[in-house]
């Protein structure tokens, strides 16, 4: 089955163009699921499986254990003494990625996977990006929310992908050197964009046939 994996900057579409390849690849998107799957084997509540993903800056890790406490999913609370650190969610992300490889196949949006799949010879890694200004506006046709608004939200994401991937594999998630394919698609049409990465995908032999 193979797997496409997928970085998309802040307001290039990756949210909307990574199911969409996957659905024509006949392939399962790999989005939510991840976290899911990394809280339920630390076990810890998702929302702070969801806080040490890549789209999440890892200053906000910093503030929930500086709280001292969190919510424990079954009621209460845990101490930050007994929670997993940054590592460890990163290690078994990283498992959970390669269990996806060596299984089932799919389409993965962000997680770094570009970086921990990178030696496989059944996958495809794309990169979706576009020059800031543009990003953002097709960001703010699509949530229908004012460019103002969205400014501050794109740098932070945007840091945080960088952060994340620099912290961890110390490398630029932005150089094209880690992708197969890469499309702006601030000026492609997203439809063309998704045709693209399926055409590239089948030719690496990924997808349902």
């Amino acid at each position: 089955m193979g797997v496409v994996t997928v970085s998309a900057s802040f307001g290039a579409g990756g949210a909307e163009i990574a199911p969409a390849v996957a659905e024509r690849l006949g392939l399962p998107f790999h989005d939510r699921v991840i976290p899911a799957q990394v809280a339920a084997r630390l076990g810890v509540p998702l929302p702070e499986a969801e806080a040490n993903d890549e789209t999440v800056t890892r200053g906000l890790w910093r503030l929930v254990t500086s709280l001292g406490t969190m919510p424990d999913p079954v009621g209460g609370v845990l101490p930050t003494s007994t929670l997993p650190d940054e590592r460890a969610y990163r290690v078994q992300t990283e498992r959970v990625l390669a269990e996806i490889a060596a299984g089932p196949g799919g389409v993965v949006l962000g997680r770094a996977a570009a970086m921990v799949l990178r030696d496989r010879p059944d996958v495809l890694h794309v990169r979706l990006d576009g020059p800031r200004d543009r990003r953002l506006a097709a960001a703010a046709a699509s949530t229908g929310r004012p460019e103002a608004e969205l400014r501050r939200e794109q740098e932070a994401a945007d840091a945080a992908r960088m952060a994340y991937v620099r912290h961890f594999y110390r490398c630029d998630p932005a150089e094209t050197r880690h992708y197969h394919l890469v499309a702006d698609s601030t000026v492609l049409p997203r439809d063309v964009v998704v045709e693209l990465v399926v055409i590239a995908a089948r030719a690496r032999g990924i997808g349902a046939f």
